[in-house]
């Protein structure tokens, strides 16, 4: 199944995407669930509402603005390094740990929406990433029940300020810029995804190949990233986990490339989707 949060006629929703059209839950009254945050939070207590057997085509992608599957995460952890080829490219050492930072829920932006280059920096980088969905609380997971609680999966684009980044050893202020983390355009339930490791993810830049990966190269896979963080921090539905990028990042290229404006760039995860994004500089506040 595919689920996806949107903008409709001014109204802010989300519901499943089918071949048809979309089936919009937020319109439902039978649902009564202001967003797919909250109807996870249900589905996991298992309060949601039964689904139809044959889903009503209420619009279409077209009748849309599609916005990052949850809108609204608790908690959004993002991995660095977690692909050999990167951790070469970059010349940092192993760890027997996840690299784990964290991104702000307004950096978050969705499928078909402008990435939004700061005035302040020139080195706007890209990074394609496999994003995981919690779907059920999680304390102190084991690795073989870990992929129990996931939701789903979507493309996320976690655009890095390089220079910002060097400021000092965290990455924090290169990591939080608003709309530069894109994320969708649906979260895909794993029952269609299926085994991770076989699936490749590639990144596009106008067109042109940057980055290309099988997800079995991850070098701590989904289970254990869960295993990790749900052992210091309680895992709730919505809250995301953004994988790692694989190698052929701009900055570590030569020359290197970085975002500009009027580029597009694109994210496909097979199974999972294709995450599109222009690029645009940003608009000072009150313009």
């Amino acid at each position: 199944m595919k689920y996806l949060s949107f903008i409709r006629e001014g109204h802010v929703s989300y519901g499943i995407a089918h071949e048809a059209g979309i089936h919009d839950l937020g319109a439902r009254r039978e649902t009564v669930l202001p967003d797919l945050r909250t109807y996870l939070e249900s589905t996991a207590a298992e309060k949601a509402p039964v689904l139809p057997t044959k889903l009503a085509t209420d619009c279409t992608l077209a009748d849309v603005v599609v916005a990052p599957p949850i809108p609204n995460p608790r908690k959004i952890f993002c991995i660095g390094l977690n692909y050999e080829d990167h951790r070469n490219e970059t010349g940092r050492p192993k760890t027997a740990y996840p690299t784990i930072f964290t991104r702000f829920a307004d950096t978050l932006t969705g499928h078909g929406a402008a990435i939004r280059l700061p005035s302040v920096s020139k080195e706007a980088d890209f990074e394609g990433e496999l994003a995981v969905i919690i779907g059920k609380p999680g304390w102190r997971v084991p690795s073989e029940r870990a992929l129990d609680i996931v939701a789903g999966y979507a493309c996320f684009n976690d655009v890095s300020l390089r220079d910002w980044q060097r400021h000092t050893s965290q990455f924090t202020p290169g990591k939080n810029f608003p709309a530069t983390a894109p994320c969708g355009p649906v979260l895909v339930t794993p029952d269609e995804t299926g085994d991770l490791s076989r699936l490749t993810i590639e990144t596009r830049l106008n067109g042109d190949v940057m980055q290309r990966a099988s997800l079995g190269d991850m070098i701590f896979p989904v289970s254990e990233l869960i295993t990790y963080i749900s052992s210091f921090a309680q895992l709730l539905p919505g809250d995301i986990i953004a994988t790692g990028t694989p190698g052929g990042v701009g900055f570590m290229r030569d020359p290197q490339v970085f975002l500009q404006a009027g580029d597009v760039f694109e994210v496909e995860i097979e199974k999972v989707g294709l995450l599109r994004n222009t690029v645009e500089d940003e608009v000072a506040p009150g313009r």
